[in-house]
Parts: C-alpha cells; structure tokens; sequence
C-alpha cells in the first residue's frame, strides 16, 4: 500500500532544486540519519535534471510503501509520452545524465525506469526506512506542505556544505581504512610468520621422529638375538637335555623364560611401531568373511580366558559382506583388545563383534567387556605410547603401554581409527573402524577428473570424520577431495582451487587456527569459503579467523551440503 506524501512539477530549472529540499526534507521527518538525507537529496536531484535533460516536464511524487518490507521512502517521477526511450538511450551513453542516474543508483537502494499506463514513463528511487519506530507520515506531509523560504542560491550554498561535510567525513573514513589495512598487514605478516615458524618447528619434530624410529627399530633388531638364545636355552634347559634340574632350579627357568617372552612381545610391538612410523609397513588386502575370522581367533584366544569366571563370547557375524583389506593387522588389533579385556575383567564376559555401516561403508570391529573401566581423564592416556593407568589389578597382570597404541597406528594405517567409551566398575567397549574396502577412497578419486561438480575440500586427520564428510557429500551437488594434513592440503591447494574447504580442527586446533588465519592473510586463498568443524567451544574462534560457517560434530544428516549451497549459489558448477 502506498500512502502519498506530496505531488509537485518539475518544469523549471528552479523545480530541481525545490525537489532537492523537500526530499531532504521529507527524510529528515522520517527519521533517516543526516548522511542518508544527502545521499536521498542528492539522488533527487540528479532524477530531477535527467527528466529535466531528456526534453520532458513531469510529475514528482513523495510517497511511502508500507507494502515492501521493510517499508521504503519511496521518491518517483512521472513523464509524459515518448521519455521512455529517450531516458534508456540516456542512461546507455556517456553523458551528465547517465552519470547522475548511476550515482543515483548507488545512493539509493532502487532506480529503476518503468513504463506505466497510457505511455508515461517512471524513475523511481526508493529508499528502505529506518529501524524503530513505524514511520511519521504527518510530519513528513508536514515538511513538504511548506513553502519552502530559501532562494536557488542558498540551497546551493547547503548543498556544497553538505558536499564539504560528506566529503570531510569519507576522509576520514578513508584514513580509519588506511590504518586498519595497515594494521591487517602487519597481522597478516605476523601470521604468515608464525606459519613458517610453525612449519620449522614441525619438520623439526619430523626429524626427531624419524631418529626415534630408526633407534627403536635398530635397538629391536638387537635385542631380538639374544633374547631368542634366552628362550632357546631355557626351553634346553627345561627339557632336561643336559640333565635333571631340582624343582627350585624348574621354576626359576621358567620365571627366565616368561620375562624372555614377555620382553620378546614388548621387542614386536616396538618394531612394528617403528615399521609403521618409518612407512615401512605394507599392507596386504585380500578379501575374507569376518566369520572366519573369528573362528581362528576363537581357537586361538580361548586359552588366554581365566578360567570359568570370565566369558569369552563371538557373536554371529550374519548378515556382514565379505570385507577387502589386511586380515593379519585387523586380526592383530583385536588380539590386543581381546589380551586388554581378559587382563582388566575379574567376572563376566569379553564379547567380540563386528557390524558394518552401507551408507559410509565402514565395518566397526568391538570389544566389550565388564571389567573395572577406565575413568574419562585416563581414556586418551591409554592410547599414548608406554601410557599406563594405575589400578588395583596392575600388580597382577604387566604391560608395556605400547599394545593400544599400535592398534590405533595399524587403524590409521587401513584407513580407520579407535575409539573408546569405559564406565568405571562397568566395564569398556574399545571399538576398531576401518573402511570395508581398504584404498576404496582413492579408487573414487581416480574418477575425479570427468565430475564436474564443484570440489570441496575436506581437511581432517581423523580418517572416521574424512569418510563421515565424503558420505554426506555422497548424493550432493559436490565431489569430495581429502587431505589427512596441513601439509597435504596445501598442496592440493597449489594445484587447484576448491569451491570451499571443509577444516576438521581437532585434534589440534592451535595448528589449525594459524593455518586457517594463514589462508585468510593469502590472496591466492582469501576467498574461498571455509566451514570449520570442531567442538561447541571452537565456534567464537573459528567466526573470529574468518571461516564462513561452523558445523558441529559429528557431521549428520543433510547440515553439510545445506550450509555449502548458502555459500557457494546452491552447488552450480562453474
């Protein structure tokens, strides 16, 4: 609904600037903000003499659209017969009045030029009221009903003031824009800086893992011939071949023996962590049924239950696809958590079963038992190499620390991970995620170069978050491209330029905030949206480096292509 304020002509030289003042005016009734009063005068004006300069008188209306919302203070010229063409051909050149209809257009939040009824043409300029209070249109019916005292002169003298004004203030501006570019310089380099320092810092610890590694692996190596003589020996020893031993003598050499062996399991885990961490590990997928898997563990860790307090149950793997990947390291994993379980539970059960997820193709190997628990701060201390809780049953049964460790290595290595949730005095579930298909992402990568869909790049180290994010995407308008580092991204980064860029901060976020502000500071990177994932707490400093969106974990659901479309136009392909 349009409510008129006030009809005036534009006929004269002198009518442009009366337009001038009633608009200025009009909008000082209505509540608009100084600098808003010059720009909607202004855009009057310039309307004014365009219609003036096209050769036609015309018809000024001051109105106020209570339709639109918000409402608008709507300015519009009426001309006669013929003016549409000749303001279009206007507009199109070069002239004063094309320059002043552009200002116009930038001043005001709509110039448009419309045909009405009975060939009259309109120009109207409309600008969207001020927040608050419903707008005073009997002041400004007011304002404009008064004849206004000033002579073409003075109002031009006003005009020029608030030109000076206007003018003054946008230096100002423009020195406050200065400063703060300045200011966003030095942050940048200072980012930049702590990037590299960072970068340094990083291949730093590359270098003192890779001694780490050949140490453990040449001191495995060592170790491993003698304590084969020990066992050989005492297994010689034990069987009597060099004659009777008394029963002291008996039990001493098995006590020689058992250390020997245990120092010997403690030597394998040690060299496979090195092996793993050197990259000199090789997978070897083949495809199996889960079910004979857990036949041959079931032979084989059956003599390991504690007699008839403790259970050891497989249940039915009816219904599981066969599975492609490395049989000996998945086997390897549940023999460590199965060792753990029947270590840690003094009653009960220790129940092994497996159950595979379509959508994102995964098949989670657990481990249940009821056992004494682990407390929620000792949980991460389990996985850490040579991490050990202290608990009443620690006297009774050893270990080095490092089982759990190479279990979550040899995950990460088919392309999963571990998990854990433990109550204490009711028992843990440790639980093994691998992809069903070992290398089946790659596969889908091969494919890469004929999808035109817009590419999203998911940065995450946790491999269970990089395959949640390519299922979501799955059915999407977008392709998925992965990286597992920092490092790795970058340089996928180089290569290409993704419609947007998924960043998984944890688990470590201070890495990943430098590299986020490191991508913000980079013209080659600043804009490319970026949708950090993280926990509730990394929300204000993820807003606060810049990312576009945040999404909270896990990912689920349709959030992640919803959130995609509202930055990218609805994943069109360019």
């Amino acid at each position: 609904m349009m409510t008129p304020l006030f009809v005036m002509r534009i006929d004269h030289e002198r009518d442009i600037v009366a337009a001038r003042v009633k608009a200025r005016d009009a909008s000082a009734a209505l509540g608009f903000s100084p600098q808003d009063q010059t720009r909607i005068s202004t855009s009057v004006l310039e309307a004014a003499r365009t219609v003036l300069i096209a050769g036609q008188a015309a018809r000024a209306e001051f109105l106020v659209d209570h339709a639109a919302r918000p409402p608008r203070f709507v300015v519009r010229f009426l001309a006669g017969a013929g003016a549409g063409e000749r303001l279009r051909a206007m507009r199109n050149d070069d002239s004063q009045a094309a320059l002043g209809l552009l200002a116009a257009q930038r001043l005001m939040d709509q110039c448009a030029i419309a045909d009405e009824a009975d060939g009259v043409t309109s120009i109207s300029l409309a600008k969207t009221l001020p927040d608050g209070a419903p707008p005073n249109v009997q002041a400004a019916k007011d304002a404009l009903s008064r004849p206004s005292g000033e002579d073409t002169a003075a109002e031009l003298q006003r005009q020029n003031r608030e030109l000076i004004a206007a003018l003054a203030d946008l230096r100002e501006r423009q020195e406050e824009l200065t400063r703060l570019t300045r200011e966003l310089e030095d942050t940048n380099r200072g980012v930049v800086a702590l990037y590299a320092e960072l970068d340094a810092r990083a291949d730093h610890l590359r270098r003192a893992d890779e001694s780490k590694s050949r140490f453990l692996s040449n001191m495995s190596h060592e170790f491993r011939t003698p304590l084969s003589s020990i066992r050989a020996l005492s297994k010689l020893l034990l069987d009597r071949i060099d004659g009777e031993l008394t029963e002291e003598q008996e039990k001493q050499v098995r006590f020689i023996r058992k250390a020997a062996e245990d120092l010997s399991e403690t030597v394998d885990d040690l060299l496979d962590l090195a092996k793993i961490e050197a990259g000199k590990i090789e997978v070897r997928p083949a495809e199996f049924e889960v079910d004979t898997l857990f036949s041959a563990l079931r032979g084989m860790l059956r003599p390991l239950s504690p007699g008839g307090a403790v259970e050891l149950l497989f249940e039915s793997c009816e219904g599981l696809p066969p599975i492609h990947t490395d049989e000996a390291k998945v086997a390897q994993v549940l023999r460590n958590f199965v060792s753990n379980a029947l270590k840690f539970t003094e009653r009960g059960e220790v129940r092994v079963a497996a159950s595979y997820d379509d959508v994102r193709r995964l098949i989670t190997f657990s481990v249940s038992d009821t056992g004494i628990g682990i407390a929620p701060e000792h949980q991460q201390v389990v996985f850490e190499e040579f991490g050990q809780v202290e608990n009443r049953l620690q006297q009774y049964v050893k270990g080095t620390g490092l089982g759990l460790p190479l279990c979550r290595k040899l995950c990460k290595l088919l392309g999963g991970d571990v998990s854990l949730t433990s109550e204490p005095g009711r028992g843990s579930t440790f639980s093994a995620t691998i992809p069903a298909h070992y290398g089946a992402d790659f596969g889908a990568a091969h494919h890469a170069a004929s999808d035109t869909r817009p590419a999203v790049l998911i940065v995450a180290s946790n491999p269970i978050e990089r395959l949640d994010c390519e299922a979501a995407l799955r059915d999407s308008p977008y392709r998925a491209m992965s990286a597992a580092t920092l490092d790795e991204a970058g340089r996928l980064l180089a290569r290409t330029q993704p419609a947007a860029l998924l960043l998984a901060v944890r688990p470590a976020p201070s890495e990943a905030w430098i590299w986020l502000a490191a991508l913000r500071a980079q013209a080659a990177t600043r804009s490319i949206p970026i949708v950090v994932l993280g926990e509730d707490e990394d929300r204000n400093e993820a807003q606060a480096l810049g990312a576009a969106a945040f999404i909270g974990k896990p990912v689920g659901g349709g959030a992640l292509p919803g959130v995609l479309d509202a930055m990218t136009g609805k994943g069109r392909p360019s």
